[in-house]
């Protein structure tokens, strides 16, 4: 139950409302409630409104079973096969220019082809896997993104001082020690690499879905692949005429709106 007060407190409560003093805690306490109740100026809400979806304690996931997401007693049985995209690329006549113009000037070339190749896989969200002397074994997960990356390099080499040529393929491949793939995707990639002829980017079997629209098929041609075969229809992938190649260029950082 809950007890009236006595004479003097509520005398005391009533003089309060009018006192200054009194006002100005009754302000305060409200800027206080408002300041907890709405978002902070950083734009973070107030730990009062938690997202009714998080997990608490005690809760087990719930995510769909997925490559990587099995149980460890699965996992434990075998190494299960990866879709992997690869591209290997080189430069073209690097032994015969290195004996012409020397080994400092060799490793210009490298360095700027290299340059290169890492600023447009960053770029494209693929990676730089291995570094092959004068050339580069680009994997990505998706296949799309590993063409563009290894087209885009091509064309923007423009065999200064010497051309760049490659050969694209992807497919199920297995993973040895985390950084190694074995697979016919990757002898393949290689092995169109090797025949490919300065400039071109060879590829087998690729429909027009699966290229990237800035991207077309300049011909085909029939090939001789050492350790796979006669392969009738190779497609020789590049550029279409009109693809603006404009410089690369670092992202601005960007400044802090808050004043100090």
């Amino acid at each position: 139950m809950q007890q009236s007060k006595l004479p003097h407190e509520r005398a005391v409560r009533s003089g309060m409302k009018d006192h200054p003093a009194g006002k100005g805690l009754r302000r305060r306490r409200r800027a206080s409630a408002n300041a907890v109740a709405s978002p902070s100026r950083f734009g973070r809400q107030s730990s009062s409104r938690r997202d009714d979806n998080t997990a608490e304690m005690g809760a087990i996931g719930t995510a769909p079973t997925s490559r990587g997401l099995e149980e460890p007693r699965a996992v434990a049985e075998g190494i299960e096969p990866v879709e992997r995209a690869f591209a290997f690329l080189d430069l073209c006549g690097f032994t015969a220019f290195m004996a012409t113009h020397g080994e400092h000037a060799a490793i210009d070339t490298i360095s700027r082809f290299r340059s290169l190749a890492r600023d447009l896989t960053v770029r494209r969200g693929v990676r730089v896997a291995k570094w092959l002397g004068d050339g580069v074994m680009i994997i990505g997960v998706e296949v799309g993104p590993t063409i563009a990356t290894a087209a885009e390099l091509i064309a923007r080499y423009d065999g200064r001082p010497l051309a760049l040529r490659g050969g694209v393929a992807h497919g199920q491949v297995l993973i040895v020690d985390g950084d190694d793939y074995i697979g016919r995707p990757a002898n393949l990639a290689s092995r169109l690499c090797q025949i490919a002829r300065p400039g071109e980017l060879l590829a087998v079997g690729y429909h027009a879905s699966v290229l990237p629209p800035w991207i077309t098929v300049h011909g085909t041609r029939s090939v001789m692949v050492r350790g796979i075969g006669r392969l009738p229809r190779v497609q020789q992938l590049g550029l279409v005429d009109d693809v603006e190649l404009p410089r690369l260029t670092l992202p601005l950082a960007k400044t802090s709106d808050h004043s100090n």
